[in-house]
């Protein structure tokens, strides 16, 4: 399919620089190598060769969600793809699901769950702060070109929302996620994933706990990945020296029915 108005596209140059940018008549794409009008890439098709009036060459794409996160203008911080993918596996978020999301921050998380359950699924993601929730709900139309009928923002404490959405899934961006536990193990449905991305040790210590003495999560689960690039060209393969460590910590755990605290046949314990 030929690019649109309205649509976002990414542009390459011959040094593997990015550039992100959403397609407007009337408008043009610059850089130290020349610039090229909006109304040239409209129409033209993926994987085109473009060229600025200085003649220099750009590859055009469609961004995929990774590009777009990386290269999104940022308000609160972001769940990069390195942790949202295991976020999406390990928490079992597929179509047709009701994802709860707290705080919605600058949106990269809501985007990746949105493209996971489909259109026939929901995610409610709630911000606390209105300046956050605003920045997302521009993030979110800027990649959508509006917000679509599956995702509902809104603002408050997520805590006043878990009754209401019974979701599937608990996806929790939070200093304190464990305010959250006792609604969950009250309104979430049996056998339901929750999902606390938390980047410090205490923080981890305090969720995990809280989870256990409900007495009704089970398979609890704490995760951290590592990422690392490698350069291949031609016979010379190497790593990068430089890779990406801890960001944050995952924890995933699943609702249960009630069980005995300190019972040895209490599963996750």
């Amino acid at each position: 399919m030929s690019f649109r108005a309205g649509d976002p596209a990414l542009l390459i140059d011959d040094k593997g620089r990015h550039f992100l940018l959403r397609l407007e008549p009337g408008q043009q794409f610059t850089f130290h190598k020349g610039s090229i009008p909006h109304e040239e890439i409209i129409g033209a098709e993926e994987g085109a060769w473009l060229t600025t009036h200085a003649g220099a060459k750009l590859l055009l794409l469609r961004p995929r969600l990774s590009d777009f996160i990386l290269r999104m203008k940022r308000g609160a911080q972001v769940v990069y793809p390195k942790d949202l993918g295991p976020i999406l596996v390990y928490a079992d978020i597929g179509p047709g699901l009701t994802v709860l999301e707290a705080g919605t921050g600058s949106g990269a998380l809501t985007l990746g769950l949105a493209r996971a359950v489909g259109p026939e699924g929901r995610v409610v993601s709630v911000e606390r702060r209105e300046d956050h929730a605003t920045h997302a709900r521009k993030i979110i139309t800027r990649w959508y070109g509006e917000v679509p009928d599956h995702i509902d923002l809104r603002i408050g404490d997520v805590t006043d929302f878990v009754a209401e959405v019974a979701p599937d899934r608990i996806v929790l961006d939070l200093p304190e996620p464990w305010h959250v536990i006792e609604a969950a193990a009250e309104h979430q449905p049996p056998g339901g994933v929750l999902c606390a991305y938390l980047p410090t040790v205490p923080q981890l210590e305090t969720t995990v706990a809280t989870a256990r003495e409900t007495g009704r999560f089970a398979e609890i689960e704490v995760k951290e990945f590592l990422m690392r690039d490698w350069n291949i060209d031609g016979r010379s393969v190497r790593p990068e020296h430089q890779m990406v460590g801890h960001t944050g910590f995952l924890i995933f755990m699943r609702r249960i029915e009630a069980h005995p605290v300190g019972d040895s046949l209490n599963p996750g314990n």
